[in-house]
């Protein structure tokens, strides 16, 4: 059998250029700094996945969470809402705007027994600062564990756009 290193010699230059393009195009992607005024924030929520092939039931605990990344300003969390399934309006979580510090993080837990959201659950999370900031990191961490099977999972938020905003 004839020696393949030909091949693997003239497809290098291509698979390295490829290997750092790629490489680039992620450090680009991630190292995009968002910068904001104003939010809304969809986060999805899964306080109940199916498992195996009868779809059973597998309740999650959720925690959202928001994060303030800038370091120098605070931000108003206007409104937490969390609606369910058929996008019903379940809890409003603030009475009032909440000031969030810099590098300072609030949270909404959902006990694994709070099945109102149902499978497509959701937060709409709003915010906004007194000028343009980093826009904070919103997400929700969903974990489970019974009969010695456990999961979890992280579940980002994503701006929207709402009404004439």
């Amino acid at each position: 059998m004839p020696c393949q290193r030909p091949i693997i010699r003239r497809c290098f230059p291509l698979v390295l250029f490829l290997c750092l393009s790629l490489s680039v195009t992620a450090l680009a992607a991630s190292g995009e700094v968002r910068l904001s005024r104003r939010q809304s924030v969809y986060v999805p929520v899964y306080s109940n996945v199916f498992s195996g092939p009868r779809s059973l039931p597998f309740q999650l605990a959720a925690t959202l969470g928001i994060r303030n990344t800038d370091p120098a300003a605070s931000l108003r969390i206007t409104s937490i809402d969390y609606y369910d399934t058929n996008g019903r309006l379940i809890r409003r979580y603030l009475d009032k705007p909440a000031l969030l510090g810099p590098l300072a993080t609030r949270y909404v837990h959902l006990e694994e027994k709070d099945e109102a959201g149902g499978f497509g659950a959701n937060f709409i999370v709003r915010w906004q600062a007194d000028r343009v900031i980093n826009a904070p990191v919103i997400e929700c961490v969903m974990i489970g564990a019974t009969s010695g099977q456990g999961i979890s999972f992280v579940s980002p938020g994503q701006e929207i756009r709402e009404g004439n905003r």
